[in-house]
């Protein structure tokens, strides 16, 4: 019985290392949206890279993880989010208002992916609570790693994404231990 709640280092590696899926996601919204600049750009570079971004933690946690719905609502959670984050700051690229525009981002993310790890974690609430402050970290992580973020991405870049993925594989490898 111990074992179970014994943190799983290989999951968690694998989990942190799809992170590249944020500056593949990043690259593939730019070329398609250019600069987060407008609601609509927001929307679609949203769901684009909502959409690589859900496949990416589809393919590091497949176990866990449904295709056919996860990248889906990730797309659409993602680009519903950074519509409204990004309007809500005025399509602005300072610290606080990548912060806010994070959080916002993130609070439909968190929900939409809290609604499907439901019956596969405990207390998938708090991957919905969580969500938004690690969202709002990313870019913060990314804007004082000096990254140029004038340039209006649909996504924070590498080192917003470990930051992401590393904090974020070990709550989910916690709500697991706890089912």
């Amino acid at each position: 019985m111990e074992d179970q709640h014994r943190f799983n280092v290989k999951a968690w590696l694998l989990w942190t290392a799809g992170f590249l899926a944020f500056p593949i996601g990043g690259a593939l919204a730019t070329a398609v949206t250019g600069r987060i600049n407008d609601f609509s750009s927001a929307v679609i570079g949203g769901m684009v890279v909502g959409a690589v971004i859900g496949a990416g933690q589809w393919l590091v946690a497949r176990h866990l993880l449904d295709p056919r719905t996860w990248i889906p609502a990730t797309a659409v959670a993602m680009g519903i989010g950074l519509g409204v984050g990004a309007f809500v700051v005025g399509y602005g690229t300072s610290l606080g208002e990548l912060a806010l525009m994070g959080f916002i981002t993130g609070i439909p993310l968190g929900v939409a992916q809290a609604y499907l790890l439901r019956d596969r974690v405990a207390n998938a609430w708090v991957w919905a609570a969580a969500v938004p402050l690690l969202w709002a970290l990313g870019w913060t992580v990314t804007t004082a790693g000096g990254i140029d973020v004038d340039q209006q991405f649909a996504v924070f870049g590498a080192y917003g994404a470990i930051t992401f993925m590393a904090l974020s594989g070990i709550l989910l490898d916690r709500l697991r231990a706890t089912t």
